[in-house]
């Protein structure tokens, strides 16, 4: 099963309920980036946007928290509706040990996310323990990025990880994903794939989405690795 993820960070905030509406149909979970200014150089939206949005959407709400102190923030979250919230394992091991066990105390999924220039071994002693693993194929912090394809290595070190664990756990991938780079995350064991520009950047976005969804489908059948 694959999920389209559009990011909300590329949509028209001015018009963002019917941009939601827009994209629904070719949609499985609505990605939320959240950033603080601190974690990452930029500042984007909070759990407010978040509670708008469940009250419009029955779509999953899936939070990427790039933020420095997400155990301020988790109850916010849960509270506006999240149905999933995911964290940095670069805030160190055990921090991000206890924010999953705080995520599912307050009822959401809860995912880790790794840098690219995050090592495999900073966070696969993790990767039993959530339900998303969220790899970022650019830097965190803004949109538009081109992918970065040396993360391919460790998104296979993570799929087999994952597959030798027996886990259910969703291989996310999240970072200058399009028609172009999309079959090599596939190949590489990516089920679920967050698209931003190349959703809402264009013309016609429920447009952009199917074609997304049909190319990776496609890589899917085509048969890679990890088909």
């Amino acid at each position: 099963m694959i999920r389209i993820c559009p990011s909300i960070l590329s949509a028209d905030f001015a018009n963002l309920a019917a941009a939601v509406d827009l994209v629904t149909p070719q949609t499985d979970w609505l990605h939320v980036d959240v950033m603080d200014g601190h974690f990452v150089p930029n500042i984007t939206i909070g759990a407010p946007v978040v509670k708008s949005l469940r009250a419009h959407t029955k779509l999953p709400l899936d939070c990427h928290l790039m933020i420095t102190d997400p155990e301020k923030y988790l109850p916010d979250f849960a509270r506006a509706g999240a149905d999933s919230c995911s964290v940095h394992v670069e805030l160190g091991p055990q921090y991000t040990r206890e924010r999953i066990a705080q995520a599912r105390d307050l009822g959401m999924a809860v995912g880790i996310v790794a840098n690219p220039d995050t090592d495999f071994e900073q966070y696969a002693s993790l990767l039993g323990e959530v339900d998303v693993v969220l790899l970022m194929t650019v830097f965190p912090g803004f949109g538009g990025q081109k992918f970065i394809p040396e993360v391919l290595n460790k998104m296979r070190q993570t799929r087999a990880e994952l597959d030798f664990l027996g886990s259910g756990a969703v291989l996310q991938v999240d970072g200058g994903i399009d028609l172009t780079t999309a079959g090599a995350a596939v190949e590489a064991g990516a089920r679920a794939f967050v698209a931003g520009n190349a959703i809402f950047g264009q013309s016609d976005p429920l447009a952009a989405a199917k074609a997304l969804r049909n190319c990776i489908e496609s890589a899917l059948n085509s048969g890679g690795a990890y088909a």
